[in-house]
């Protein structure tokens, strides 16, 4: 039989233990506690409700706020505008009320915007924890919460509150104090059946209520007032944490309160024309005027249509062009978001197709003659080459092989929308290893990965680069991963002249495969199609962003990441362009990479002492040998081997061939 709530005018605190609800912990001796005799008000009152215990403040004014919420909107987090809101989750004992509100606060926070959550148990041992589990506590414990919400919301936090809150009366005084506020509130009903919520018990409290040694249970010997029109119902019977908590993220998505966010069940949205529109688009572009593309220019194409650059539609336009210029993001359309876009994609023309082709609607884009896609609106602007290369690369050094094409471009660049006609296809043999980042993300579903660790590499693996990332997937298991992937992911765009050809690394790669060295079973091997442009830690965070766009959730980043020898080689005192450490420190602090977590690259090198690639070790830096690029391809060339265990000796017999027969060839 369920104890009804009622209202009295004088009471002791004793008096109530029946009516207690333990659904935030305790136990017996937590019931011994919360009897001690006192009024719920006072700390050193006798017990019975007193004139003084009544007294409330009257000389007190409420105290306005020099910061507007606007301005609290534009500068609190990362995503611009004023988000604060309260979200009340209620519901029985075992529900699931704390698990679904932290796992908001928890994606929130990674999207860059405050939240904090306000659990039961965690305000009983601090804020409340004068309180007991009388009528009139419960009350004080409900209305103090609300309070602290409402703070916390008017701050521009997303205020998330795990509570039981039994009783209607209590959560629409906790409404009322938002609506008072003019801030949002949102209940949310977390609604599992009671025999649900009793097999999960994880803390004993419903046996004990079953036994007697707690008296007046919610659900069990005491009612639970289910919200007759919640702003949201929420079942966990069969679902998992992450899809509850999806519901509750689409729901703040809708109210405003955050910017849409793709979803990792959600497909990346790509730039093709629909299939139904294919031929349409084909007579159009007929008509169209037509500007030409340059092979590195198809592959920036490539990359926009396939969604590795989301969320942008097309060729930047000057507005984007800045914005990742100088800042190394991108705003969202309501401009309340900053996605990181470290390196401008952007499309060249000349003096003269500027003149031809401005004012035009659309136009086509081709490539050797044939047109692959359709660009709207086209907006042309200076382009400032100096500006560009000193602030992407920090050198206007025309011997660096980017800048060297940068200022043999057109003077203008031009923006727009693009609608792809198909796939972009190279005819090469290796296009089955090119797969999309949606194809990415559903090959690591089938093959339920939990986690996907990338490597970005365009250079040929060694055992150092095999001991690395099978080192990380240990790591991920001891950390609780159940089936870490690894996204092995050769560069396969453009590279300076003197680089390893795409197919012979491929043919590398999988020759490394192929002996074990690195587990096939748990390895994904594809092709990404992104030019290289030896940008350093600027192009590293490029790099990053569009493995996340693939569905990488951890990148492993190494010494000089996209970097190279400066042309000048004697202006620094290692002769690199970039500071080797510079790359990795930049990505862990760089903005946008929210869903992505950056594994440290932890140096290996050949040791002598065990005749195998090893993590180096300062104590003993004698017995280490570090083997160069240059004397591996010396090495090759001369068709001597390196030590035993510095590579799969058939992915060395692919690489020794390869620089013999260039030898031969000059």
């Amino acid at each position: 039989m369920f104890v009804k709530r009622r209202k009295v005018a004088n009471f002791n605190n004793n008096s109530f233990l029946g009516n207690s609800n333990y659904e935030n912990g305790g136990d017996a001796g937590k019931i011994a506690a919360a009897a001690k005799t006192r009024c719920g008000k006072h700390k050193d009152c006798a017990g019975n409700v007193s004139p003084e215990c009544l007294q409330v403040a009257t000389n007190v004014t409420e105290q306005k706020h020099n910061v507007s919420r606007e301005v609290r909107g534009q500068n609190l987090g990362l995503c611009r505008g004023f988000r604060g809101c309260t979200v009340w989750l209620t519901g029985l004992s075992g529900a699931g009320k704390t698990s679904i509100a932290f796992e908001l606060e928890a994606y929130l926070v990674s999207k860059g915007i405050p939240a904090y959550g306000l659990d039961g148990d965690n305000i009983r041992t601090g804020l409340n924890k004068n309180l007991g589990f009388s009528q009139v506590d419960r009350e004080e414990n409900i209305r103090r919460v609300a309070e602290v919400a409402k703070l916390f919301a008017d701050s521009g936090v997303v205020s998330i509150c795990s509570f039981v809150s039994p009783f209607a009366e209590d959560r629409e005084m906790a409404r009322k104090i938002h609506k008072d506020a003019d801030l949002k509130f949102f209940e949310i009903y977390i609604d599992t059946p009671l025999e649900v919520c009793e097999t999960r018990d994880t803390k004993g409290l419903y046996k004990k209520a079953r036994q007697g040694v707690i008296q007046g249970f919610t659900g069990v010997t005491q009612a639970y007032e289910a919200p007759d029109a919640p702003d949201l119902r929420v079942s966990t019977e069969g679902m998992t944490v992450r899809e509850s908590t999806l519901k509750l993220i689409k729901l703040l998505e809708s109210e405003a309160i955050i910017p849409k966010f793709l979803k990792e069940d959600e497909p990346l949205p790509e730039l093709f024309v629909a299939e139904s529109l294919k031929t349409a688009l084909e007579a159009e572009a007929k008509t169209l005027p037509a500007l030409a593309l340059t092979e590195v220019e198809l592959q920036w194409l490539q990359i926009l249509a396939e969604g590795w650059a989301y969320p942008l539609k097309g060729f930047m336009r000057e507005q984007e062009y800045l914005q990742a210029l100088h800042f190394n993001c991108l705003l969202n359309e309501d401009e309340t978001l900053r996605v990181n876009q470290s390196v401008p994609i952007v499309l060249s023309a000349t003096e003269a197709d500027k003149q031809r082709l401005e004012g035009v609607s659309a136009l086509a884009l081709q490539y050797g003659g044939r047109t692959v896609a359709v660009l709207r609106k086209p907006e042309f602007y200076y382009q400032r080459k100096e500006e560009r290369c000193a602030r992407q690369f920090g050198t206007s050094n025309r011997a660096h092989p980017y800048i060297k094409m940068i200022y043999e471009s057109g003077d203008y660049l031009v923006g727009g929308e693009i609608e792809a006609l198909e796939r972009i296809q190279w005819n090469d043999g290796l296009d089955a290893y090119r797969l999309t980042p949606n194809e990415l993300r559903q090959r690591f579903r089938e093959i339920k990965a939990d986690a996907v660790f990338a490597f970005q590499l365009r250079n040929p693996i060694h055992n150092g680069h095999a001991l690395l990332m099978s080192d990380c997937r240990r790591q991920l298991l001891e950390r609780g991963y159940k089936n870490p992937v690894l996204l092995l992911h050769p560069l396969g765009g453009w590279t300076k002249d003197d680089d390893v050809p795409l197919p012979v690394r491929m043919a590398q790669h999988q020759a490394v495969l192929d002996s074990g060295v690195l587990d096939r079973d748990h390895t994904v091997l594809a092709i990404f199609p992104s030019p290289m442009m030896y940008a350093g830690p600027t192009e590293v965070q490029w790099h990053a962003k569009a493995r996340m766009n693939a569905g990488a959730n951890h990148y492993i980043v190494g010494r000089d990441p996209a970097g190279m020898p400066h042309p000048d080689k004697d202006l620094y005192p290692d002769g690199n362009l970039y500071d080797g450490t510079h790359g990795a420190r930049v990505l862990k602090m760089a903005p946008g990479l929210d869903s992505i977590e950056i594994l440290p690259f932890r140096v290996a090198a050949y040791d002598k002492s065990c005749s195998q690639m090893a993590f180096f070790d300062p104590a003993r830096k004698q017995d280490f040998d570090f083997i160069s690029g240059t004397r591996m391809r010396t090495l090759a060339r001369n068709g001597e081997n390196p030590p035993n265990g510095f590579m799969e000796p058939k992915a060395w017999q692919i690489l020794a061939e390869y620089y013999q027969s260039l030898q031969k060839s000059q």
